[in-house]
């Protein structure tokens, strides 16, 4: 099974009846993706706004239990 990369995408869309809908996060390869998902769920919104959202760290970064319970140590 190959890994793919997911970005997550955030919506601020408004529903076809007029209801503002906030902080949608949809997973897909590139935005177009991400937004031929949304239309699939919110068939006739209008998206107000898409942000990018980013992982707050590195996650490329392998840590190892050991690294973990070294930072929560350090804190004492």
């Amino acid at each position: 099974m190959l890994a793919t990369n997911l970005n997550k995408y955030g919506y601020r869309i408004r529903t076809r009846s007029g209801v503002t809908v906030d902080n949608l996060v949809i997973q897909g390869r590139d935005e177009p993706e991400a937004q031929q998902k949304l239309m699939r769920m919110y068939p006739g919104c209008m998206v107000i706004e898409t942000r990018d959202i980013r992982p707050a760290c590195n996650t490329n970064v392998c840590s190892s239990f050991e690294d973990v319970v070294d930072v929560l140590a350090a804190d004492r």
